[in-house]
């Protein structure tokens, strides 16, 4: 293995790590990831979600393709982790628990404390075989979240697109 290949797969190993800690059973956990590439983890403690609906990132992303869709997430989020669920069309970005208290921004949900999240494995993307859910931006290291803010300002700039879009 190249020593790219040793950084992300140490990287994916502290994530994990990191993660687990929002799972009720860590050993359940990791074997469900491994089972099935996903794994239930509890918002609210280290970290949580914002939750937005496809159509707005494609919107702000100009494209439907996931590459540059990931491509586009990573540079607006600033690397903050974010990852997508295929089958049922919702984004997610990680963000600290307290975002919660005051994030309202419409068609968007923030999960808060005591709800449970389907969480892709690190380092499954949108080319792995079990990619329902996968990553479009992984996470760089534990603890390292998106900021509320950056949230906002991707919102605004897909509403935006959006409104163009129809005036035409």
């Amino acid at each position: 293995m190249n020593t790219a290949g040793a950084l992300l797969q140490a990287r994916d190993r502290a994530v994990s790590n990191w993660l687990l800690a929002a799972a009720d059973n860590r050993d359940r956990a990791q074997r469900e990831w491994n089972d099935r590439g996903v794994v239930l983890l509890r918002c609210g403690g280290a970290f949580t979600a914002i939750r937005i609906p496809a159509p707005l990132i494609t919107a702000a992303a100009g494209s439907e393709e996931r590459a540059e869709v990931s491509a586009y997430l990573s540079a607006a989020l600033h690397r903050g982790p974010a990852f997508v669920d295929q089958t049922a069309g919702w984004y997610y970005c990680l963000v600290p628990a307290k975002a919660c208290e005051t994030w309202r921004e419409p068609e968007t949900e923030c999960f808060g404390d005591d709800l449970y999240l389907g969480v892709p494995c690190p380092g499954i993307d949108f080319q792995h075989p079990r990619a329902r859910s996968c990553w479009v931006v992984p996470m760089d290291g534990p603890a390292d979240l998106c900021s509320p803010d950056t949230i906002r300002q991707l919102i605004d700039a897909a509403r935006k697109t959006t409104a163009e879009a129809g005036a035409q």
